[in-house]
């Protein structure tokens, strides 16, 4: 039985931002648009107007203050409301393979690794660009590594469900390292019309290389232990997929989009994760007292904050529990990781850390760390 270490991270960062200011502009344009369009079906009872957002309503509700996009004009024209990317031809890059590249490289050279020192690639994401061939095999093909690749989907988790499935290879003994990729194009499948959600996602990738542990010479992190939970739920869902076109139904459909119940996930996923971190730490041996760190997935700052006191048993200090929230925005499965990426170096050796992503299925993956 071999042991894992983490040994090298990267994040590709879009070139395009978008303020809460910008957004709630175009938004608002649209939303008058709408009203004005159906005002006399509104008068009727029988559409819904179209509230007015807020910059300020932003904030309170999510923490958000901007995102990262591939595209921003798209998304701020009111007449269009989603990211203008055109098509590409199959003997170029797929979008997320050449994010997913860019972010790898990264994490290859932080750990000092080239292509030739990589066996496996894992796309963990929470949607992919296309069924087949697999985004990671792609990227596999562009990286020129040797081994193979697969995709995987677990929402908002999958990051550490990539980073367990990667471990358990190289403790199994079948590969001695892997990059877990997570290329997030999340504003494809936001709906930006909707009030409720219009604020939530951004677009990256992270990458994270894990290795065995063995005659490793820079600094790491040596992965102590992992634990997955999953638990059915329809409060976080898109039924977008293959099958669309067989149900001759509209094509605008709004369950084919980013759907959540805010409210019922709020209250039911706070008790699951705070669980499930608790048990893990007490299987690990470890004390809240032990914990220097806690990486979060980044979906709202106060669901966050309550995770983190319930863990800790108290409220957490500056910097015990980073929050990228404020500049990313809710990245699914990339958010802990680029709170790993960010606010990791500091950590000095035998210092103990947590990474947990949490999501729709309901889905949560913990992945305790120490610094070597």
């Amino acid at each position: 039985m071999y042991s894992a270490a983490i040994t090298g991270t990267g994040v590709f960062t879009p070139q395009h931002t978008i303020s809460n200011d910008e957004l709630v502009d175009a938004f608002n344009a649209y939303a008058e648009r709408f009203n004005a369009e159906h005002a006399e079906a509104i008068a009727a009872g029988e559409v819904e107007a179209k509230p007015q957002s807020s910059s300020e309503f932003i904030l309170a509700a999510s923490g958000i203050e901007r995102r990262y996009v591939l595209d921003k004009s798209g998304v701020l024209d009111p007449d269009r409301m989603f990211p203008r990317l055109p098509a590409r031809a199959d003997d170029e890059p797929s979008y997320m393979a050449e994010m997913a590249v860019d972010a790898s490289l990264q994490a290859l050279s932080q750990a000092g690794r080239s292509a030739d020192d990589v066996d496996a690639v894992i796309c963990a994401a929470s949607n992919h660009e296309r069924a087949y061939p697999a985004i990671a095999v792609e990227i596999q093909n562009l990286l020129e590594i040797n081994g193979f690749g697969f995709d995987m989907n677990v929402a908002c988790s999958s990051a550490t469900f990539g980073i367990q499935t990667a471990t358990d290879m190289i403790r199994a003994g079948s590969i001695r390292s892997a990059l877990v990729v997570c290329p997030e194009i999340c504003s494809a499948h936001l709906e930006w019309r909707d009030r409720d959600c219009h604020f939530i996602f951004g677009d990256v990738a992270t990458a994270v290389l894990v290795e065995r542990d063995e005659g490793l010479e820079r600094p790491h992190f040596k992965i102590r232990s992992t634990r997955l939970a999953t638990q059915f739920s329809n409060n976080i869902r898109n039924n977008d997929g293959f099958l669309r076109r067989t149900h001759d139904q509209m094509e605008d459909r709004r369950d084919m989009q980013f759907m959540q119940n805010g409210r019922k996930v709020f209250k039911e996923v706070l008790p699951l994760v705070s669980q499930h971190i608790a048990g893990h730490m007490a299987d690990d041996g470890i004390s809240a007292d032990d914990l220097k760190r806690l990486w979060l997935h980044q979906a709202n700052k106060s669901m966050n904050d309550y995770i983190g006191k319930k863990v800790l048993g108290r409220a957490p200090e500056d910097g015990e529990q980073p929050n990228i929230l404020q500049d990313y925005a809710n990245t699914s499965s990339a958010g802990s990781i680029i709170a790993f990426a960010k606010y990791s170096d500091d950590l000095g050796a035998g210092d103990i850390g947590l990474i947990c992503s949490f999501g729709a299925g309901y889905s949560v993956g913990s992945v305790i760390v120490e610094r070597a």
